[in-house]
This record gives C-alpha cells, sequence and structure tokens, in this order.
C-alpha cells in the first residue's frame, strides 16, 4: 500500500500528467482516437494532433489552475477566495503556474468569470449560475483543496463549494467539487469502497430536504452505473472518471480516459488524480514522470505541500 505522502505526490502528480497526456488528443471524436498502446506525450505520426506548436509533456489550464489553488492554500493558509481569484487573473494574464508561461487553452466559463474579475467583481459573485453554466473547469482543479485540508468533511465540502463559486457558480458543479474531493479524501483513508462512503457523507451533511440532495439525486445520480462519455459537461466529466477508475493501474486509467475522445485533458486529468492517489507516485509510468515539463513550477509547491502534510 502506498503510504499518506506517497498517495499525495501522485495525486498531484497524477493530475498534470494526466492533463498533458490528454492534451494533443483533445477534440477528437472517440473514433479517431489511437489505439491505447499509441497513446504517449507524442502522438503516432498520422495523428492530426491538437494545439499545435505546444511541446510533448505540458499541462493545460486544468493543471495550471490546480497549481493556482494549492499555491494560495499553502501561502494563505486556508481557502481565501480573493487570493485565488487573484492568481487566476494572473494565470490568464502572465501564465502564472503555465509551463514557459504560456495560456493556450481557456474554458469560455472560466474566461467569462476572470474578465469579471478584472473588471473588479467580487470572487464569489463572479461565475455564471444558469443551469447551462455547468462545464468541468472547477471540478478539473478542486483536487489540491483534498490533498492540503485537515479539516471536516462538512468543511470539505464547504470549501468545495467556495472554490467552485470563482468560475462556476452553479450548484451542480459545485456539488461534483465536493462529492470528488470526498471520494478523493476516502481514497486517501484506505476505505472499502470510496466512492460509496463519499456519497453517504455526502447525502447526510446536505441532509434530506436542501436544494443541495435534490440536485445530488437528481442530476448527478450518483448511485447509477457510471457511463461517461468523455464531454465537457462536469456531471459526465465526473462519471467518465469514475467509468475508467476500473480499466486497471494508473496507465491503463488515463489512457482509458482519453480513449472516451473529446476533452481528453480535462478526462484524463480528473482521473489520473484520482488514480494517481489511489496508487501512489510509484505507478505513475517514469517515461512520462521524467518528460513531464514544468518541474521547476509544481516540485516546490509539492514539496511544500508534503512539508504541510508532516
Amino acid at each position: 500500500m502506498p503510504s499518506r505522502k506517497e498517495r499525495i505526490a501522485g495525486g498531484l502528480v497524477g493530475l498534470l500528467v494526466g492533463d498533458a497526456l490528454g492534451v494533443p488528443y483533445e477534440f477528437h471524436p472517440a473514433n479517431e482516437i489511437p489505439p491505447l498502446s499509441d497513446i504517449e506525450f507524442i502522438p503516432p505520426k498520422d495523428f492530426s494532433r491538437a494545439h499545435l506548436g505546444v511541446p510533448p509533456g505540458t499541462w493545460s489550464d486544468d493543471g495550471a489552475q490546480a497549481l493556482v489553488l494549492l499555491a494560495s492554500l499553502l501561502d494563505c493558509g486556508k481557502l481565501d477566495l480573493k487570493d485565488f481569484a487573484k492568481g487566476l487573473v494572473e494565470w490568464y494574464e502572465t501564465g502564472y503556474m503555465a509551463p514557459d508561461g504560456k495560456v493556450f487553452d481557456v474554458g469560455i466559463q472560466t474566461g467569462q468569470a476572470i474578465n469579471k474579475l478584472r473588471s473588479g467583481y467580487r470572487p464569489e459573485k463572479a461565475a455564471r449560475r444558469d443551469d447551462q453554466a455547468n462545464g468541468n473547469g472547477s471540478l478539473m482543479r478542486v483536487l489540491p483543496l483534498t490533498l492540503w485540508h485537515r479539516g471536516s468533511d462538512a468543511e470539505l465540502v464547504e470549501d468545495a463549494h467556495r472554490q467552485s463559486l470563482v468560475t462556476h457558480g452553479h450548484i451542480r458543479s459545485q456539488i461534483c467539487c465536493a462529492l470528488y474531493c470526498l471520494w478523493a479524501r476516502r481514497i486517501m483513508e484506505e476505505a472499502k469502497d470510496p466512492w460509496q462512503e463519499a456519497v453517504l457523507a455526502l447525502r447526510q451533511i446536505y441532509g434530506k430536504n436542501s436544494d443541495e440532495i435534490e440536485e445530488l439525486e437528481y442530476f448527478i445520480r450518483p448511485d447509477d452505473e457510471p457511463i461517461g462519455q468523455g464531454s465537457g459537461y462536469v456531471v459526465d466529466s465526473l462519471r467518465s472518471a469514475r467509468m475508467v477508475m476500473t480499466a486497471g493501474f494508473y496507465e491503463q486509467v488515463v489512457k482509458s480516459a482519453i480513449a472516451l475522445g473529446r476533452d481528453t485533458d480535462t478526462t484524463a486529468c480528473i482521473a489520473g488524480g484520482i488514480a494517481g492517489l489511489r496508487d501512489g507516485l510509484s505507478a505513475i509510468p517514469k517515461r512520462w514522470t521524467d518528460n513531464l515539463r514544468g518541474k521547476e513550477i509544481y516540485e516546490p509547491e509539492l514539496k511544500k505541500l508534503l512539508d504541510f502534510c508532516s
């Protein structure tokens, strides 16, 4: 069994590697994705890769925003939405936490929210809250919250909701972030059935007659068999990640996430973080960790996180 520190390192590096691995395959439907054996940082020569000009092994907005969140948590000692929002704006404007300082992919809702932040909106008021505003942009970055958090389940859920508010304000996005965080926590605790125990805890926190429980049961339906399509819809992203977790160890999980097509970097990021947490850092292939770019960015943050967890 991996140690707690090996799980934490695996979670952070796992999401970054999954993101970077998925970048070249983004936007392609499942039937255009190469066979699992050919999914690598450098796609087959005849594959029409996305994001031409981005060097292999480069994480995208997913990994950058996760690192922005982690750095803010470590610097402030709490979830400070003003500081987190400042980091997101810095990422958007200068490439903070992005390899080479280059931003090459920004989600629609995130871009809209950041432009509102730049014009003076309060962080908790910047995001859209309509039913159509349920992309996966707050789910993809939230794992560091669980890796860092020392509070109760209820406090973790509250913070998962709050970090989502900055770019994705609808209650559905907030709940998906909360469920993912509890799932990750139960994996860290080596629970027998991490998903079901997370669902049970979330139901208890929300109570029987809340808006949150209605949203959870009607739209997210956590007891359903997970069937995901690899899309950018937050509920589908969560289902997709849960579905591919049965594929095997870390490598099989992230390759299976990418094989779904569409939002390949984010699906592999979300699933890769969970798989890295479950399997530990040593389960991530060395050819990927060696060739992951941006070590000078993430390694100091990971060291601070592991020191904090000592």
